[in-house]
């Protein structure tokens, strides 16, 4: 067995990385990472872009920490109106508002012992990351309403799509909250850099739509997942999970094949590069497609190589450098 492939085995068998799909040596790193610092109480900032997959390595970091039997409370920050988020954040008091009768505990009250994860903080007000400073730093919170500080024991993620470091220098973004937040951080690698996973991801998909959809699809075509692997997924995860959910519901056969995906991805399939104008990068992401792609025509190293015709010694050291389990 590869050693790349053997680690990721050893991460899997030893943490809780259940719902975290995939075997590429970008993913293999990212969970080595997580292993590190999942029973710490550090806080963590998590970057990627949107569908990387964010919310699961944060449940990953709760799971395998010591709070893992505490609560795990999810904040949308982009999801929730301002003048709502305060009163979800730090609860509020009787008469705190119009229409606040009672008191309710905030997120930070409701996870205490356990995590609290701000997903796209990015998103948050300068009012609002002011009052998630004090939080943060002194653990402790003031209810909408109310007159005296209330201590919590959280352990705080954050999360974002966005460049922190460029929206601080646009005033957009406080400087002191990045780093508090920033004690380490985890960042997601693109599913365009993770070419040998969109197998697995699909057919992990693949298996729950069928279930939900009550059909015995069983295989995708190669042709169909060589145009999976080709496109450039500006979604991430979340679009080929929505890709999927619609090829198994217009799939009447058992393989999934390419009329029933999307135009949009028949058509805009690419090479996915790293870097464009990086000639190198391309390069190197260009031999590493096509040797994914051949090796799962052929399930046989020796027969790929033979097929691209290069020397077994050169193909094996090739799979080496390009991390190719």
């Amino acid at each position: 067995m590869p050693l790349n492939l053997q680690k990721m085995r050893v991460l899997r068998n030893k943490y809780e990385f259940n719902e975290i799909i995939g075997k590429s040596s970008a993913l293999r790193k990212t969970l080595e990472i997580v292993s590190q610092v999942a029973d710490t109480h550090s806080k963590i900032l998590i970057q990627g872009e949107s569908g990387t997959g964010k919310e699961l390595v944060a449940r990953a970091l709760h799971l395998n920490s010591s709070r893992r039997n505490k609560p795990f409370i999810i904040v949308n920050s982009g999801a929730i109106p301002e003048s709502l988020l305060e009163s979800e954040l730090f609860g509020y008091k009787p008469g705190a508002f119009t229409g606040a009768k009672h008191s309710k505990p905030g997120k930070f009250e409701l996870a205490d012992g356990g995590t609290l994860f701000l997903d796209e903080i990015g998103d948050m007000s300068p009012f609002l990351q002011c009052k998630i400073l004090r939080a943060v730093q002194n653990y402790q919170i003031e209810r909408l309403g109310g007159t005296h500080a209330i201590s919590v024991d959280v352990r705080i993620l954050a999360a974002t799509n966005r460049d922190l470091c460029e929206l601080i220098k646009k005033g957009m973004f406080r400087q002191d909250l990045y780093y508090r937040l920033n004690i380490m951080r985890i960042n997601l690698p693109p599913l365009r850099e993770r070419i040998e996973d969109i197998p697995l991801l699909a057919y992990y998909f693949l298996k729950r739509y069928n279930k939900r959809e009550q059909k015995e699809i069983h295989n995708i075509s190669l042709e169909a997942l060589e145009i999976l692997q080709t496109y450039h997924w500006p979604g991430n995860i979340r679009e080929l999970e929505n890709v999927i959910e619609r090829s198994v519901i217009l799939c009447h056969d058992k393989t999934i094949a390419v009329q029933h995906l999307p135009r949009e991805i028949i058509g805009a399939g690419t090479v996915p590069l790293v870097d464009c104008q990086n000639f190198h990068a391309a390069v190197k992401e260009f031999k590493k497609l096509l040797i994914i792609r051949t090796l799962q025509q052929t399930k046989n190293k020796a027969e790929a190589a033979r097929r691209l015709g290069l020397n077994r010694t050169y193909f094996f050291k090739l799979l080496h450098q390009l991390e190719i389990e």
